[in-house]
């Protein structure tokens, strides 16, 4: 319990606090002039390998994996720590200033394409893949995609936020989102004991979505708080994240803009298939 009383009217004249607190502000826009690079390819992709990043990265190198060529992709880091994303470039491609973003040059005007779902959904659409074509396994597609999209920011901006980042612990703050988050644990692997993937046997961009989330969680590497929440209790979603992180195109796609971790387990930037290291990717998913 604490003795503050929220003001009237907030005002923003302190940082909070807390691992990003240097980049966080109540306004939008950018705050520097900088163009984006553009790289040989008509997808340029700007991101960072955190959990939204990698669902996009992986969807690319799975379609490179099924033979779409004009899958081939460039790749450039957006160091959110140093504020990338407020570049003038960066904001032109996602006003939210948020990452993934993606600009497709391959239309007669440039399509730019933010929140990482709908660059799934857009992907999918573009090449005809990982978006199931019945109907109601369609319906069902989407919904897991939704549900993801919706889900995510208590498992990151709430859980992951005061469980690792905040300045100090607040108990209750880490009592209310760890109970979501292990309700959502839940919806996930009752869902899985009757389902190879979220959409029965068909591998989706649903799955492409849950899985740097909640896959990550379960496995210890998100906010290693596997066993803060008793992560071997899912033993579905457990088994779900295991089936994927055996899949080349998901091991590679994990390395892309990532900067953190053992130095084999990091491509800071992605231009060409021939950037990855066959022994790298199998050691990716030894640490997976």
């Amino acid at each position: 319990m604490t003795d503050y009383t929220p003001p009237k009217v907030w005002q923003w004249n302190k940082e909070n606090g807390g691992r990003f607190a240097s980049i966080n502000r109540p306004i939008s826009g950018p705050t520097h002039e900088k163009d984006l690079p553009v790289g040989k390819h008509p997808l340029q992709l700007y991101s960072l390998a955190t959990p939204n990043g990698v669902k996009v990265t992986v969807m690319l190198e799975e379609l490179l994996a099924l033979g779409h060529k004009g899958a081939e992709y460039d790749a450039f880091i957006i160091n959110i720590s140093e504020g990338d994303q407020f570049s003038s470039g960066f904001v032109s491609a996602n006003p939210n200033s948020k990452i993934p973003a993606l600009v497709d040059h391959s239309t007669p005007k440039p399509t730019r394409v933010f929140e990482s779902g709908a660059i799934l959904v857009y992907l999918a659409e573009k090449f005809d893949a990982f978006l199931p074509k019945d109907p109601s396994v369609r319906a069902e597609c989407m919904s897991w995609l939704m549900w993801q999209m919706g889900s995510a920011p208590y498992l990151g901006g709430g859980f992951g936020h005061f469980y690792a980042y905040a300045p100090f612990k607040i108990e209750y703050a880490i009592d209310r989102f760890t109970m979501e988050v292990k309700r959502q644990l839940d919806v996930l692997d009752r869902h899985l004991a009757d389902n190879q993937y979220f959409c029965g046997d068909e591998y989706t961009i649903a799955d492409m979505a849950i899985w740097p989330w909640y896959g990550g969680l379960v496995k210890g590497v998100l906010y290693e708080a596997g066993e803060f929440i008793e992560a071997h209790t899912y033993k579905n979603v457990i088994r779900w994240a295991d089936q994927l992180g055996e899949r080349k195109a998901v091991q590679r796609g994990r390395m892309v803009n990532r900067v953190w971790g053992e130095p084999d387990t990091q491509l800071m930037e992605r231009h060409d298939a021939s950037d990855f290291d066959t022994k790298t990717g199998d050691k990716l998913a030894a640490k997976a």
